[in-house]
């Protein structure tokens, strides 16, 4: 008999921690269940989410780049994703058998902000894409202000900010970090087999926190530049971590055990 199943979709996919950390839950809470990391090009999206919804033995799926905004056209949108963040990040099977999207990146990148008080300071993000969309939406909520976006395309950055109703400016990217309370590497800028992020932080405050979401490798080019001026810094298992608990809920119906996290945290940095 098939075990319940769910993955992470991506292009590409082999550097996804998403299984290890799924794998430690299930293991932990004695679920019957498997997770796995699962190749899927553009091109080949529509087929598979056709496939799963027939599978049933799926129960959903993370989804990374690049596909986090196409992949509105394939589920249901029943949290109105769509017009709230503008990207999906997990899907998963709902009671009556639909494919339902929702975005736990959002709550995922919030939860360790809540050690700083950021409520109207200025904040500077790099980039606008779906990981980019949850990040200013969770900003929004967080009342933060103003926000300089980094964006290759400085028109698409604009409309971003003032569709989650954020005043600020868009730049280029390569333009000068301006002094800031928080600065968020939301692309995969600095990720293994991307280019390097390079930032001039020295205008940052020395009370200013530098959050890079790239996980692999964990120690980015920006956030070793952000040690190096004795600045507060996040890395990417944090916001990975978070949303993945969201998620996994989603999937097989039980809370994560989130007091193992140092010890889920080793097996990651293994």
């Amino acid at each position: 008999m098939a075990l319940p199943y769910a993955e992470v979709i991506g292009d590409p996919i082999a550097h996804s921690k998403s299984p290890k950390i799924h794998g430690f839950w299930l293991k932990a809470l004695g679920i019957e269940a498997d997770y796995r990391a699962t190749h899927v090009t553009p091109d080949a999206l529509p087929a598979y989410f056709a496939a799963r919804k027939a599978d049933p033995d799926w129960r959903g799926c993370n989804i990374t780049v690049p596909h986090k905004i196409a992949a509105l056209d394939h589920v249901e949108d029943r949290e109105d994703v769509r017009t709230a963040i503008g990207a999906t990040n997990t899907a998963f099977r709902d009671a009556d058998g639909a494919l339902v999207g929702t975005n736990t990146d959002a709550a995922g990148f919030a939860a360790p902000l809540k050690a700083f008080d950021l409520a109207g300071k200025p904040v500077t993000v790099i980039g606008a894409g779906g990981a980019g969309r949850a990040v200013l939406y969770a900003l929004a909520g967080i009342g933060v202000g103003p926000v300089t976006l980094f964006n290759r395309n400085v028109d698409k950055g604009a409309a971003l900010l003032s569709s989650f109703g954020l005043e600020g400016q868009a730049l280029p990217i390569g333009d000068a970090v301006p002094p800031s309370a928080l600065v968020v590497n939301a692309t995969s800028l600095g990720m293994t087999g991307q280019p390097v992020l390079d930032l001039d932080l020295s205008a940052l405050p020395g009370d200013a926190v530098v959050y890079d979401i790239v996980y692999a490798p964990l120690e980015t080019t920006l956030l070793a530049a952000a040690r190096a001026r004795g600045l507060a810094t996040i890395d990417g298992l944090e916001m990975l971590i978070g949303q993945a608990a969201v998620a996994f809920e989603r999937f097989f119906g039980a809370a994560p055990p989130r007091e193992r996290d140092a010890e889920l945290r080793a097996i990651l940095l293994r």
